[in-house]
Order: C-alpha cells, then sequence, then structure tokens
C-alpha cells in the first residue's frame, strides 16, 4: 500500500473554509492600505544570498531556507571540503539562492532596482509567503504570511504616526483589542552607551528582545554570556524594567540618557510620536505603550520600532515594524530612509478563531443555490442564473439531477442561504420559488423581483 502523502513540519493546507477566512484579513488590511494611498508590488519566492546574507543578524542567517544549485552542484566541491564538514563553507558552496526571510529586505532590493520608476515618497503593500526555518511550535510555523506596508524615500515622523493609524484601524476593524508597543532603537543605543557596553548594541538588543519569552533571570545570563560585566548588567536592570506612565517613562529615560546625544534624539522622536497620536480627532482606540523591553532584534531598524499584541488571547507579536535610514544601502544607495509595518496573517488568523471574531457572511460562498429538476428545467433556470450573476449576486446550479435532501444538504454545508425551486409549475408562470434556508419560508417571484429581493 502507498504510503500517505504528508507536508513539511510547518506548514499548512488551507481549505476552502481557510481560505474564505483568510481572505476577510487580507482584504480588511489591503483596504486600510488602499484607505491610506498605499500601492500594491510583489517579488520574486527566491533572492539571491548575497541580497539575503547578513541582514537578519547572525540568529536570523541560520534560519534562512538555502536552495542547491540547479545540476550538478557538487561539480564544484572538492572531497576535501566535503569531508571537513564546514557547514557554512558548503551552504556558500552549493547554494546561491535562498526561500525570502522577510519581505522588507526584497523591498530595499527592490526600491534599488527600480529607482527610476518610483515616485518618493514611494508607499507599498505586499502579501506573499516568506520562510524561515525555525522550530515549529503554536503560531510560528516555517511557512507563513506577512502583509507589509512601507514608505520610503522620507524622513517625517509623520509617516510613523500614520503607520500607527492603520494599525489601529485594522485591528479595530477585525474586532480585536490590541495594545501597540513602541521604543525607539536611538534609545536602545543611549543605554549601551551609558551602561559603558556601546560595542554590545547588538547583543543587548538581541537579548533583551526575549524578555517576555524567558525572562529577567535567562536575559540576564544571556547578557553576560555575551561579555557584560555584572555591573553593566545591574545598571540596565531599572531601565528595562521602567513603570509607569509614556510620559513619565520618558521623563525618567531623558534624564538617564542626559549624556548620550544618540539617546536624546530617541526620546524627541518618541515624544513627537505619541504626542501626535493624542492629536484630537485621530480616534485612536488601542492602548499605546512605551515598551523599552522592546528591541525588534532585527539589525536594520535605526530609529522608531513597533510591535502590536492582542489583549484578549496570549498569541505572542501580531504585527511589528519600524524605521530604517540606510536599509537601501546595502545594496549601493546610501541615505535613503524608509519606514515599514507587518501584519502576521498567520498569527492574526489563529487570534480571530480563538476570539470567534469571523462574520457569519465570511463563509458564504454563493448566495443562492438553483436546485436541479432534470434537463429541462436546468436549461430554464440557466438564463435566470446569468441575469443573477450579472446583478453582481454569487449564484450556482447543482450540476447534477440528484435528489433533494442532497442538493439541500449541499446547500447547508456551504452555507448558502437561499435555493431556488424551478419546476413544472414554475415554468408554466415564467417565475421561480425562493426558499430561505434559515427560517423555511418560501415565495414565487419573477426573475427581476428574484433579483431584487436577493439584492435587498
Amino acid at each position: 500500500m502507498a504510503n500517505k502523502p504528508s507536508i513539511p513540519k510547518g506548514t499548512r493546507d488551507f481549505g476552502p473554509q481557510e481560505m474564505a477566512r483568510r481572505n476577510y484579513i487580507l482584504n480588511t488590511i489591503r483596504q486600510v492600505y488602499e484607505l491610506y494611498g498605499f500601492q500594491q508590488i510583489e517579488t520574486p519566492a527566491m533572492e539571491t544570498l548575497q541580497t539575503l546574507m547578513g541582514k537578519y543578524g547572525e540568529e536570523g542567517d541560520k534560519l534562512l531556507f538555502k536552495i542547491l544549485n540547479s545540476g550538478d552542484y557538487l561539480a564544484k566541491v572538492g572531497d576535501d571540503e566535503l569531508h571537513e564538514r564546514n557547514t557554512l563553507h558548503l551552504a556558500a558552496r552549493l547554494c546561491e539562492k535562498g526561500l525570502r526571510y522577510d519581505l522588507t529586505v526584497p523591498f530595499a532590493r527592490y526600491v534599488v532596482m527600480h529607482r527610476d520608476d518610483l515616485q518618493l515618497p514611494f508607499k507599498r503593500y505586499q502579501v506573499q509567503p516568506v520562510w524561515r526555518a525555525d522550530r515549529p511550535q503554536k503560531g510560528r510555523y516555517r511557512e507563513f504570511y506577512q502583509f507589509d506596508g512601507d514608505i520610503v524615500g522620507s524622513d517625517a515622523l509623520l509617516n510613523e504616526v500614520e503607520l500607527m493609524q492603520i494599525e489601529d484601524t485594522v485591528f479595530r476593524r477585525l474586532g480585536v483589542r490590541v495594545e501597540i508597543k513602541i521604543n525607539n532603537r536611538k534609545i536602545l543605543t543611549g543605554i549601551a552607551e551609558v551602561i559603558g557596553a556601546a560595542d554590545k548594541i547588538v547583543d543587548i538588543t538581541v537579548a533583551i528582545d526575549k524578555l517576555d519569552k524567558i525572562g529577567i533571570d535567562a536575559v540576564n545570563e544571556e547578557l553576560r554570556h555575551d561579555g557584560l560585566t555584572d555591573e553593566q548588567i545591574q545598571k540596565l536592570q531599572p531601565i528595562i524594567l521602567l513603570e509607569g506612565t509614556n510620559d513619565e517613562k520618558l521623563s525618567t529615560i531623558a534624564q538617564v540618557l542626559s549624556d548620550s546625544e544618540t539617546g536624546l534624539k530617541g526620546v524627541e522622536e518618541t515624544r513627537y510620536i505619541l504626542d501626535m497620536l493624542k492629536a484630537e480627532g485621530l480616534d485612536i482606540k488601542s492602548q499605546i505603550t512605551l515598551d523599552l523591553t522592546l528591541a525588534r532584534g532585527l539589525n536594520y531598524y535605526t530609529g522608531a520600532i513597533f510591535e502590536v499584541k492582542a489583549l484578549d488571547t496570549p498569541m505572542g507579536s501580531i504585527s511589528g515594524g519600524g524605521r530604517y535610514d540606510n536599509l537601501t544601502g546595502i545594496f549601493g544607495m546610501p541615505g535613503l530612509s524608509g519606514v515599514g509595518i507587518s501584519f502576521g496573517v498567520d498569527r492574526i488568523y489563529d487570534v480571530l478563531e480563538a476570539l470567534n471574531l469571523y462574520p457569519e457572511d465570511s463563509l458564504q460562498t454563493s448566495r443562492v443555490l438553483f436546485i436541479n429538476f432534470g434537463q429541462q428545467e436546468a436549461a430554464y433556470c440557466l438564463p435566470i442564473i446569468a441575469k443573477v450573476r450579472q446583478a453582481g449576486i454569487k449564484a450556482e446550479l447543482f450540476p447534477d439531477a440528484a435528489k433533494m435532501k442532497k442538493q439541500l444538504s449541499y446547500a447547508n454545508a456551504k452555507h448558502i442561504p437561499f435555493v431556488v425551486l424551478a419546476g413544472s409549475g414554475e415554468m408554466e408562470q415564467h417565475k421561480v420559488t425562493l426558499k430561505n434556508m434559515q427560517s423555511g419560508e418560501q415565495q414565487m417571484l419573477t426573475p427581476d423581483e428574484l433579483v431584487a429581493m436577493l439584492n435587498a
């Protein structure tokens, strides 16, 4: 007997119900992006490793899925190299391409390649799958979708304010109560400076970014392992565990960073964004919190950083992003600033499912099913179905003249709210009978009345 087929760990199939719900999420986000003037692009699933490597830090590089070269990929690799079993060296020799790790680095590559065709500032959104060789667990997959929005070619902090509005609008429309956390990499750089560990900024951000997952003791041990002294770690404690209102935190951290020009710049930027979000009439419903432990361990962030968490179910980050002042510089175009956010579609899906927030009509495929009583009746129905579809109403005719019970079961299984019956009596009167599947109510209508009723 043949082995039962399977799919790789950390990947999933999506059936009609899942796709209907996913499309509800995607369409909601897409509509909000377009409301703010964003335009859609797509990039290839594969990028050259030259494009990908070194952009996500050492840990990110380890999670890249690499693609073996086509043909005889061992032809140029000597036996000595194989026996050495140097994984990184062999990967560089055997692989020229990799699956994209996120959408931001491919976007930076896109901007550089198409610079002459872009009107700056350029506001783009992009929804595509990304891949990470991570350990699969609940809410974390090896293949998952991101839905990014970025603005490049502008240094204005109003872009950050606008992205926060987008985050708030999307989750308000989805019905999810969220907390939007905000920090600034300049503040983190300033903290590293004042504790005397400026050269350890990457290690510090990577470690404290894990605070929610592994706790303060494990973070301190990781910092110690990275070379920070006990004195430096001790100085860090009251800073990363700072409490109070956003204004109180900013005032305190401004005093702590009084000798750091970079740190104070981060405080100034953060205060501007928070003050603008308080403006009367913006109608921001989300809880916005300054969180000095937020680091978002990707090396390319240089300014404001954001993260969004659902308040009513434990799921980790469901959206995040930040400012990157020179991401395109790695591709030969220095000085082009950008800021962006990314929605974790798969985690948002799980949140809406856990909180039962999908609208009933999100599962609806067709609005009406025409019952098939036979060849003559089907021929009578076809022009009426065409009329219904021309009015923009989703409709289908059951393909076989099966028993009524089977056809009605089909309608129920697909959450189709109405069925149309057309037998000899209806045909004689040039009408059809419309049945409401929920109430059982039936009424005989002309084709024009049917369209009007279904559109009501």
